[in-house]
């Protein structure tokens, strides 16, 4: 007897590019013997699969309750179209469509992988600050044009080492497509400024600034933090101004320079057990600080 076979069609909107989407769909498909393709386009992901009326149905009523952390579901169409006799499932290249357009994540807080990575003196990304995976790193911030590869965001201009490439196009490692995905090697560098006047102060031009010499831009800049020095650490959408939370004479400097002599000031703590050597902090704060969204939360100081 013939075995049946049936093919879905499967059109998915949402926040489905940048979070790891394709590689999840390859997984669940080859978990229940499907064949077919995944590819993004300008309006979502695109999904066609061939197997078993059963495996079809399984696989299609496992995405939304199997979908990856960050992605978000609006909406998912199905339609049924003719078998294909595809022999296998594939990654395909992505589509770009004239008037569409896709959700795309926002910025991710760096995830636990990632910082078991950043500190393994063993890892290739040891201290890396750039690190990210498909379920961290910046999204939005450095799109340029959608369907959200690569080519089309800021990282364009940092061509990937052979050991990132091969990360980027294995659907089994979590940096599969990756589009910020970087190391050492390639990447974007760390580099410290300080203001031309600080370093000679006979310097005629106060506002510029100087890239300083140095091994390690952080442990230099920590060293000028100890100091009572503001700094300004670029991140992804913007400038944030730091000083030693601890040193007053600093605070009141930032207070100043910001005309902030009354609003409160968000404090950086390396994690919750810091946080509550401060403040009071319950399992809902604790929570709500360990989200990747990793908001500012206001907390009940101690005395």
């Amino acid at each position: 007897m013939t075995e049946i076979v049936v093919r879905r069609h499967v059109h998915i909107k949402g926040v489905v590019q940048g979070v790891g989407f394709r590689p999840f769909i390859y997984q669940l498909a080859r978990e229940h013997a499907l064949t077919g393709w995944v590819l993004n386009d300008s309006s979502g992901v695109i999904v066609e699969v061939e197997g078993s009326p059963a495996d079809v149905e399984a696989f299609i009523e496992e995405i939304p309750s199997k979908a990856p952390p960050l992605a978000r579901l609006e909406s998912l169409d199905l339609s049924e179209v003719p078998a294909d006799g595809d022999i296998a499932f594939t990654i395909r290249k992505s589509r770009e469509e004239e008037g569409e357009f896709v959700l795309v994540s926002p910025d991710i807080a760096t995830c636990d992988d990632c910082v078991a990575e950043l500190f393994d003196p063993a890892d290739r990304r040891h201290r890396y600050p750039f690190i990210n995976c498909t379920n961290c790193g910046p999204r939005f911030t450095i799109i340029e044009d959608i369907p959200y590869d690569r080519p089309k965001t800021t990282m364009k201009k940092f061509p990937m080492c052979p050991d990132c490439l091969q990360e980027y196009e294995d659907p089994m490692d979590r940096r599969f497509h990756a589009q910020p995905n970087a190391c050492p090697t390639c990447g974007p560098r760390l580099e410290l400024r300080i203001r031309a006047h600080d370093l000679d102060p006979e310097s005629m031009t106060p506002t510029d600034f100087k890239a300083v010499e140095t091994d390690d831009p952080v442990k230099k800049t920590i060293g000028l933090l100890a100091e009572g020095k503001i700094v300004a650490i670029k991140g992804l959408g913007g400038f944030h101004l730091a000083c030693d939370a601890r040193n007053e004479a600093a605070v009141a400097e930032l207070r100043r320079r910001k005309h902030r002599y009354g609003k409160p000031l968000a404090i950086m703590a390396a994690d919750v057990d810091t946080a509550r050597k401060f403040c009071r902090v319950s399992e809902d704060e604790a929570g709500i600080l360990a989200t990747p969204q990793r908001p500012i939360v206001l907390l009940e100081t101690k005395k």
